[in-house]
Order: C-alpha cells, then structure tokens, then sequence
C-alpha cells in the first residue's frame, strides 16, 4: 500500500523547484516549459535580456535556462549581471551556435552548464536534475566550516575567503575551483579532472577554461604570479594547491 502522505509530500517537494527560461524564441519556450513542467518543475519564462534579468534577479528561481542570443541584452551579459550580484543560481546556457569560444565564454562568466541548439527536450531536463543534485550535494558536503592554508581562509558554507585577513572577490566558479584545489591540498589535479569536477564537462582536450580560472585565482590570491607559491603548475600534469611555506 502506497504511504500517500509521503507521496504528496516528495511530490509537494520537487513542485517548489521552480525554473526560469530565458529565450526570445516562442517555440522553443512552449517546448521547454511543457517538457519541464511534465518533469514536475514549476516555471516562468521571459523573452528578452532585461525581463530575465529582472526576474532571475529576484533570487526565487532553483535554476536559470539561459539563451546566449538575446534582445535587449544578451544572455552573457545577464549570466555576468547575475554573477556580480552575488546570485548563484544555477545557469544552464542555450546557443545555437557550436563555437568553442562561446562555450568557454559563457562557462568563464558563471553559467553551469551549457546545450547547443538543436537539442532533445529530455536532454535539457537531465541536465536540470543534474545541476539540482550537483548543487544540493555541494550544500550537503560543504560541512566543514573552513579550510586554512597558510595565510589564505576558505569558508565553503559562506563562498567567502581571506588571505591575510583582507576579503577576497570571487566569481561562482572561481570559489569553487579554489575550494575545490584547496580540498585536495598536495595532490595532482589534471585539468580534465578540474574540468569535470567544477564545471561536469568532460570534452577531453577543451580545458582551457580551467587555465583562465587558474590564472584569475592567482592574481588575488598569490604574491607574485610569476612565481605562484598557492596553486602549483605540474607541468604536463595539471595543478596543485600546496602549503607556501
């Protein structure tokens, strides 16, 4: 026999995720936010940059699908809006167009995810789930109240971090590049593995996203770039957080 009141309560759950699509195409929003809501997500869509902008500003959505194309303001500058917000909702980025130099773009700004046009509906709502139980698994592990390397403070639960006290600016995927780095102190990272760890992609050979975020890491947090003490290069292997002194 079936324990209804759970049932209604799992049910009552998974309807409070709700998901904002963000695309100027009518088609591809009805396709969307029928498949979505089918999945048991509630939704709200808008048409153009500066309405996604508005709502996805409001902080009650569990997950942004954004379209890189947009009038008004295009999706990268919204992604980038949202971001220097200190909004982390989730992003999971659409473009039509299949260019490396997109993808790496709209991953550098703080999108999550990122579909190329055409795509299968199904595949969109995997890629929702995923995301969701990504990010609620970040929430559930991120226990520990802070990790101290030397001089440098990381605080998972806050996405805070200081170096010498002074507090550090970091976007979404830097913050957990670093935590990231800093929880496996003194072992090898290989790009590919940083790749699909922070941002789940798994394109072997397409990690130049983790050298920007790298390279954007060192400049806050290490004395002499030149000479990075905090996040070691292993040259042919990836990189390493090591203790500086």
């Amino acid at each position: 026999m079936y324990d209804k009141v759970n049932i209604d309560k799992r049910w009552g759950a998974l309807m409070e995720e709700k998901v904002l699509i963000v695309d100027d195409e009518q088609s591809i929003v009805t396709l969307l936010q029928y498949n979505i809501e089918k999945s048991g997500f509630k939704t709200d869509t808008a048409f153009d940059g500066i309405d996604g902008l508005q709502k996805a500003s409001s902080g009650e959505f569990d997950l942004i699908i954004l379209d890189l194309m947009l009038p008004g303001m295009e999706g990268t500058e919204v992604c980038k809006a949202l971001r220097q917000k200190q909004i982390d909702t989730p992003i999971l980025m659409l473009t039509a167009k299949d260019d490396e130099f997109d993808k790496v773009l709209g991953l550098e700004l703080g999108a999550d995810d990122y579909l190329t046009k055409p795509f299968s509906p199904k595949e969109v709502v995997a890629r929702i789930k995923a995301i969701l139980r990504r990010s609620k698994t970040r929430e559930n592990n991120d226990d520990q109240p802070f990790i101290k390397i030397s001089d440098l403070l990381i605080y998972p639960q806050q996405y805070e971090a200081t170096i010498k006290g002074d507090a550090l600016s970091f976007t979404r995927k830097e913050f957990e590049l670093l935590h990231y780095l800093a929880k496996h102190k003194g072992k090898v990272l290989s790009r590919d593995q940083l790749l699909s760890a922070v941002w789940n992609y798994d394109f072997v050979g397409d990690t130049r996203i983790v050298d920007v975020h790298v390279s954007h890491l060192r400049e806050k947090i290490e004395p002499d770039t030149k000479h990075p003490v905090y996040i070691k290069t292993i040259r042919g292997l990836g990189y390493k957080m090591e203790e500086p002194y």
